[in-house]
């Protein structure tokens, strides 16, 4: 695997984490995720417009998936509620390749292969060390993050069905992020009444660029995969753990007690067990 390749997986990794940092950061979460996924909308629409309408078989998974991002981001601003980033991120990370690898074990009957075992059984060591000791994540927060990574797991799921039925992989993703951007506006107008936005407010363009950041760190794993092998650039995805533990203890000052740092090591090892194999 060249150094390019390593280096686009762990600077996505990097901005994966930075993002959800910001998100962490912000005053009215839901008012901030909100305005990021208006940036996937403008992005979308254009390749929405240049490629091809997606299959009609594709179209119940693309409102699916955008529903379940919806409920994905609702999930996610409520654990953020309640626990630090340094606990929640490692947590959601963590339950998305588990989940997905049992998934496939216990429905389809995949073959669960060593490396695979092994990954997942430190993913659990992992997270069951952030719930213990006199740092661990609040009940609640624990909770709501393992929800998180669940949905995560099921649209990820959805979208490797509906991609297949789309025709053009562009044009279903472009589909995707639009839908999900105006459900989560009609979500957060169900929730608050009205989306205020001021383009006059630093706040508000700090919000757009943090969607182009998430964006940009899909791109650039997706990217990361068209040049080198899935496995190892997945693997490298998921240092992302370790960078957002760094993340909470330098910039928000979270505690980074030797527990949730070897913790955030376990379960970015597991991750990386689980998706060399994948």
């Amino acid at each position: 695997m060249s150094v390019a390749v390593v280096g686009l997986a762990l600077l996505a990794a990097i901005l994966h984490a930075s993002w959800n940092a910001f998100l962490r950061t912000g005053g009215d979460r839901l008012w901030t995720i909100t305005v990021m996924s208006l940036s996937g909308i403008l992005v979308g629409l254009p390749f929405a417009a240049i490629y091809p309408w997606p299959d009609p078989s594709a179209w119940p998974f693309i409102f699916l998936s955008a529903g379940l991002q919806v409920g994905y981001i609702l999930f996610l601003v409520a654990a953020y509620r309640y626990g630090e980033l340094g606990q929640v991120y490692p947590i959601v990370r963590g339950t998305v390749p588990m989940l997905v690898t049992l998934g496939g074990f216990l429905v389809t009957g995949q073959h669960l292969g060593i490396y695979q075992t092994i990954g997942v059984t430190l993913v659990a060591a992992g997270i069951m060390t952030l719930s213990f000791g006199s740092s661990r994540a609040p009940t609640a927060s624990m909770l709501l993050a393992l929800a998180t990574g669940a949905i995560i797991a099921t649209y990820a799921t959805v979208d490797s069905i509906g991609v297949r039925h789309a025709g053009h992989a562009g044009a279903y993703a472009a589909w995707v992020l639009i839908t999900y951007g105006l459900g989560q506006v009609a979500a957060f107008v169900l929730l608050r009444g009205h989306l205020t936005l001021d383009f006059r407010s630093s706040v508000t363009w700090k919000a757009l660029a943090g969607g182009v950041v998430a964006l940009i760190a899909y791109g650039l794993v997706i990217l990361a995969y068209t040049l080198g092998p899935a496995g190892p650039v997945t693997a490298l995805r998921e240092t992302s753990v370790i960078f957002a533990a760094l993340i909470g203890w330098l910039f928000l000052g979270e505690t980074l007690t030797r527990r949730r740092a070897v913790a955030c090591v376990i379960v970015a090892l597991g991750a990386i067990f689980i998706g060399y194999q994948r």
